[in-house]
């Protein structure tokens, strides 16, 4: 095969149109630091709390709707092994948003902290919150790589354009405009990048559902016409894997910065329950024809077409069957839609791992840890280097594997199982203390770790209820994850609430308190137990951007 010009020439045009857009949008961040009472450090990480409903909506989207989910999502439809049943990702979505719309948007936006760490760093202090800002830290790099990765497949099966210079070209155009324009730049993109993912998948589905090499998908639902039915099965044996799969990504969406960096950015707390809200419906939308398209995939004949035999699940290629199907089974210029549509699907989730990765570092390690007396200048130096380093370590581990799904289910594990209860004891449980925090974060480390990771071929060295072997491997079908998780937040409270009644009531010695535990009590700055504002002294976002040198 020979390398497709016209598709080179198209996506060229799509590039460069993102490009421009993102040098546009800086020109808005530019003014909207003239006008904001901020910092220009928060209008680069935050929109300066003033984001446009509509954009933050699409924002919101577009950063879930990336590479790893069109395409995990096809792949898993069209794996015989796997189905419908197992690809539940729009599904799982509307969780994800509905509960950070309820739960969540209210104790962050109204506390106005910069980034989901705040919290942390204000009732913990900064060693601890360093400690989690690894899990963090590691998961935007693995999520820049797996949508990384996807990129770089897709073009080269529709293209026939080298991994290599896909995925350098697409890294280097969005570390480009999102060191222009931080957060305006990453959302105005956004609205392009969703429209055009929207468009040109759903042009896409008419001609793979008419295309003659194909059975009806109604009738391979249920019934193995040439594969097993793409619906899938649920054995009993399973469920419990199953309901962990689920919940992993349904709750670990939630301990994401990216997610919360919108959260910040809205203008009230009713936008931004909004944005979650209307972010889960649009989201699952988008998700429909990937479904379409792997559940064609397993209707196909593969032999009456132009990819030949054996199939692509036999040639173990169902990662890409995304591209494969748009490249055999509709018109050149369909296909060249398609890849459009991935390209524009992971330049919308790389651009906020990026901005992600640069919060992080930038406002809960560089400043309290490494230039207490850093200036707002080089702050913004700073998130520069660091969009530009995450950038460039994504794109290494993508080149040297092209897992569809694997390193963002690492990403969202990490996350899940160490970051969410402790997000969720220090919004919500005011009895929790850095005692309860240090012992949580070390038993969610320590379960996990001796639970396996068959990704990584690691054994398990505890075997739970259903563990199995399979080729030689033991797997867990036990929801591990969410033991790991449910234990490290129970863990939390109870040492916690032991350490406090300890020290309280003197049967441990004050001097004893050598991480100085303080008990019942909001973040220092930031709002009472109830919620309220404490005007006595500075805001989170005082604290933690104040560039006093």
């Amino acid at each position: 095969m020979a390398l497709n010009i016209p598709g080179v020439i198209a996506v060229a045009v799509f590039y460069l149109a993102i490009l421009a857009t993102g040098i546009w949008a800086s020109r808005k961040s530019r003014q909207e630091e003239k006008k904001s009472s901020g910092t220009k450090t928060e209008v680069t990480l935050i929109a300066g709390r003033n984001i446009n409903l509509t954009v933050g909506i699409f924002t919101m989207t577009a950063t879930w709707v990336g590479g790893a989910y069109i395409m995990g999502t096809a792949a898993a439809v069209y794996n015989p092994t796997k189905g419908l049943v197992w690809a539940l990702l729009p599904v799982q979505f509307i969780f994800n948003f509905v509960l950070a719309g309820i739960f969540f948007a209210k104790p962050l936006r109204e506390k106005e902290y910069i980034t989901m760490l705040d919290p942390f760093q204000l009732k913990y202090g900064n060693i601890f919150t360093c400690t989690l800002l690894i899990p963090a830290l590691i998961g935007d790099v693995m999520w820049v790589a797996s949508i990384m990765a996807n990129l770089g497949g897709t073009m080269s099966v529709i293209l026939d354009l080298s991994s290599f210079y896909s995925i350098c070209i697409s890294a280097g155009v969005a570390i480009i405009y999102t060191l222009l324009g931080g957060i305006f730049s990453v959302a105005y993109t956004d609205i392009i990048q969703l429209v055009f993912i929207f468009v040109s998948l759903w042009m896409c589905v008419p001609f793979l559902m008419l295309n003659p090499t194909s059975t009806d998908i109604t009738l391979t639902a249920f019934n193995g016409t040439l594969q097993a039915p793409w619906v899938g099965t649920l054995e009993p044996g399973d469920v419990g894997l199953w309901l962990d799969d689920f919940l992993v990504v349904s709750l670990g969406g939630l301990a994401y910065q990216a997610m919360h960096q919108r959260i910040l950015s809205a203008a009230s707390t009713t936008d931004a329950q909004v944005i979650c809200f209307a972010a889960a419906g649009l989201s699952s939308f988008m998700g429909i024809p990937s479904v379409l398209v792997g559940a064609v995939a397993a209707s196909t004949d593969w032999n009456m077409t132009s990819y030949g035999s054996p199939s692509p699940y036999d040639r173990g290629e169902f990662g890409n069957i995304l591209p494969i199907a748009l490249q055999h089974l509709t018109p050149n210029y369909i296909s060249i839609m398609g890849i459009g549509a991935v390209a524009a699907a992971v330049m919308s989730s790389m651009d906020s791992c990026l901005l992600a990765f640069a919060s992080l570092f930038t406002n809960n390690m560089y400043k309290p840890l490494i230039r207490r007396q850093a200036s707002d200048r080089e702050m913004q130096w700073v998130i520069k280097i660091s969009v530009v380093v995450v950038g460039l370590a994504g794109m290494g581990l993508a080149l040297l594997g092209n897992e569809v799904m694997g390193f963002w289910i690492i990403s969202t594990d990490l996350n899940y199982t160490v970051i969410l209860p402790q997000l969720i004891c220090v919004l919500f449980f005011p009895i929790a203390n850095v005692y309860g925090a240090v012992g949580g974060y070390i038993l969610g480390v320590l379960l996990r770790l001796l639970s396996g990771e068959p990704l990584f071929h690691l054994p398990p060295a505890i075997h739970l209820p259903g563990c199995r072997l399979i080729d030689g491997v033991y797997v867990q079908h036990f929801p591990y994850r969410t033991l790991a998780t449910l234990l490290s937040l129970c863990a939390i409270v109870l040492i916690s609430y032991m350490t406090s009644l300890l020290f309280e009531k003197g049967l441990l010695p004050k001097r004893w308190d050598v991480l100085q535990v303080r008990t019942h009590s909001a973040p220092s700055g930031s709002a009472d137990g109830k919620g309220n504002a404490d005007d006595s002294q500075p805001a989170a976002s005082d604290q933690l951007l104040d560039t006093k040198c």
